[in-house]
């Protein structure tokens, strides 16, 4: 008999342990705060900005860039964050104020790039730091000069 009345105990304790563990998530889940992913962290690498250049032209400004002393790394035709911070290093040399050398292609740098393509006859539609439609044909145009 006395294991028959501590069966019925331990019974008894598991079936409310197990209610009130089953009571105890569901209030857990329902008043708890919701949950928040971490923020993803970014890659290094910066997307390429060629505007509007296709591989050849690409490789076409590396070579100019790179021939005018400045390192745009491998000449592969993918304007990333080395070879525009050649670019901005070049223009702010040659006076163009391309603002901080850091490889972003920012309004600073557009409107640089704009001042110098202005400069050698180029029509860019204006130096407003837009890099729009007459701008990129601006920097097509000067890229197909053939610099490599």
């Amino acid at each position: 008999m006395a294991s028959n009345s501590l069966m019925k105990a331990l019974v008894g304790l598991l079936t409310a342990a197990t209610l009130g563990v089953g009571t105890l998530a569901g209030a857990t889940a329902a008043t708890a705060a919701p949950v928040r992913q971490a923020p993803a962290h970014t890659a290094g690498v910066r997307a390429v900005n060629n505007l509007g250049l296709n591989t050849a032209e690409g490789k076409s400004v590396q070579c100019f860039v790179r021939d005018s002393g400045y390192d745009p790394g491998t000449i592969d035709g993918q304007l990333g964050a080395n070879s525009w911070r050649a670019w901005q290093s070049y223009l702010n040399d040659q006076g163009y104020d391309a603002g901080t050398v850091d490889g972003a292609v920012g309004p600073n740098t557009i409107r640089a790039l704009q001042r110098f393509l202005t400069e050698l006859g180029y029509d860019t539609g204006g130096i407003d730091g837009i890099a729009g439609s007459k701008t990129k044909a601006a920097w097509k145009a000067f890229a197909q000069l053939g610099w490599c």
